[in-house]
């Protein structure tokens, strides 16, 4: 679910999105593809650093890739590569933080009121 700016990420959308976040493994087997950096990893070493394995792994991967926050390269019908989308990522966390503060009237300083983002980038 590929989206041009934070903007265009809906509260359907968002919420799809985090539950595809909903499982454990799920989450884990992110967490290991965003501590690889942008270059991702082989199935058989995202396997063996998330101790997720076989059809249990292919059934996550198929739920993150359709929820846009992982990417895969495909050789045949195998998957060959996984990687983070960050894009996705940081616009998932741009919606979260958009509005933060946005109605605190007890903030002060530089980064408080509406629509200031707290440095939370």
């Amino acid at each position: 679910m590929k989206h041009e700016s934070t903007d265009d990420i809906s509260l359907a959308v968002a919420a799809s999105t985090f539950a595809a976040l909903g499982s454990e493994q799920r989450l884990s087997v992110l967490r290991v593809l965003v501590r690889a950096g942008e270059d991702g990893l082989s199935i058989g070493e995202l396997g063996n650093r998330s101790g997720v394995t076989g059809s249990t792994l292919t059934h996550h991967m198929k739920i993150l890739a359709q929820s846009g926050l992982v990417t895969q390269q495909k050789q045949g019908r195998s998957i060959i590569c996984a990687a983070v989308a960050y894009e996705e990522i940081r616009a998932l966390s741009s919606f979260l933080l958009k509005e933060c503060c946005a109605d605190c009237n007890a903030c002060s300083g530089p980064n408080s009121g509406p629509n200031k983002d707290h440095n939370h980038d």
